[in-house]
């Protein structure tokens, strides 16, 4: 009698939308959150201990102390995002698991969100937004009111020239805004052409001159408080933060500090260093109007987590079929 072969069982941690779940449901033997509840750190180990596949969120914190206690059958980590800092990539290629990544797909709407971040700071449009449903627009009109900075004519400095970054600077470049950016190697010649971007070795000499800076480079441990105390007492009194990578990457705790004197004009981050954990400070000062705090929406479209789904799929199914997945998390990435 020919035996049946046994689907792989594909673990998700998050809920996912409804039509990457029935795919995943058809392909392989998954196991669904439906609660969409973060799994604590001891159901996280026994998806390890019983997967052959995980897909795990930014909300998965997967360590070596974690990754020590896989089964044998686990071989692939698909990660259902773009950062992999939750993840000890390291250790779980010397262990033999294959992680990958969904780059690209949301890029556009993260640079979107830059982008929305930038004005709303610029020009109070959440303070301004509270106004009327607070029923506090009794004077009407007035030539001084809630006045904002213009946008065009200033110079943005993005840190971090990868997808989202360029996305970030062809809107920029529409909006009359001028491009500077830092990168760890300088992008090629005809892409400075084309946003018309200066590049700067020195992140301190950018930062000092810039008017806006976007932090849109990934979390590794080069970056961990890249703007730091110090770099970000180099900034102008009437510069602006906005952050849509990672929170890691800002010393949160200097940044409110710096905002509160008045030594930097605010901020827009999306991503916080101890989320869902926000500063009091921040929340604070967002109540003031001093800063824009989203929680972390940066790549929330129904495009976005679809196509996101797609590719997860794309590189389990490649992987499965005893190919490489176009997606893997190479060492020389780390």
């Amino acid at each position: 009698m020919m035996s049946l072969k046994r689907k792989p069982l594909v673990v998700v941690t998050r809920r996912l939308p409804d039509v990457v779940e029935t795919r995943m449901r058809e392909l392989f033997d998954a196991r669904l959150n439906h609660e969409d509840t973060p799994l604590t750190g001891a159901a996280l180990a026994q998806a390890l201990q019983e997967a052959d596949v995980l897909v795990p969120t930014v909300t998965d914190e997967i360590d070596a102390s974690l990754l020590a206690q896989a089964g044998p059958n686990l071989r692939l980590i698909a990660n259902f995002g773009n950062g992999v800092d939750h993840i000890d990539v390291g250790v779980a290629l010397q262990r033999g698991i294959t992680v990958t990544n969904t780059p690209g797909v949301l890029t556009e709407d993260t640079a979107d969100m830059t982008m929305a971040l930038i004005l709303s700071v610029a020009r109070r449009v959440t303070e301004g937004a509270r106004i009327i449903p607070d029923d506090a627009w009794s004077g009407g009109w007035s030539p001084t009111w809630m006045l904002g900075r213009r946008i065009t004519g200033k110079r943005l400095g993005i840190v971090g020239m990868g997808r989202i970054g360029q996305a970030l600077a062809r809107r920029a470049k529409a909006f009359g805004l001028s491009i500077h950016y830092h990168n760890r190697r300088r992008v090629g010649a005809r892409i400075e052409s084309d946003l018309e971007a200066t590049y700067w070795e020195s992140l301190d000499q950018m930062l000092a001159r810039v008017d806006i800076v976007s932090v849109n480079c990934p979390h590794t441990p080069a970056t961990y408080h890249l703007l730091s105390a110090r770099r970000l007492k180099l900034l102008k009194p009437e510069a602006v933060v906005v952050n849509t990578a990672r929170g890691e990457v800002i010393d949160e705790t200097a940044l409110a500090r710096l905002i509160e004197v008045g030594d930097i004009a605010g901020a827009g981050l999306d991503v916080f260093e101890q989320e869902p954990a926000v500063s009091p400070r921040l929340v604070k000062l967002a109540r003031a109007g001093k800063v824009v705090l989203l929680p972390h929406m940066g790549s929330a479209t129904h495009e976005s987590r679809v196509d996101m789904g797609e590719k997860v799929i794309i590189n389990i199914k490649t992987f499965l079929d005893g190919h490489r997945p176009p997606d893997r998390i190479l060492p020389s990435m780390l």
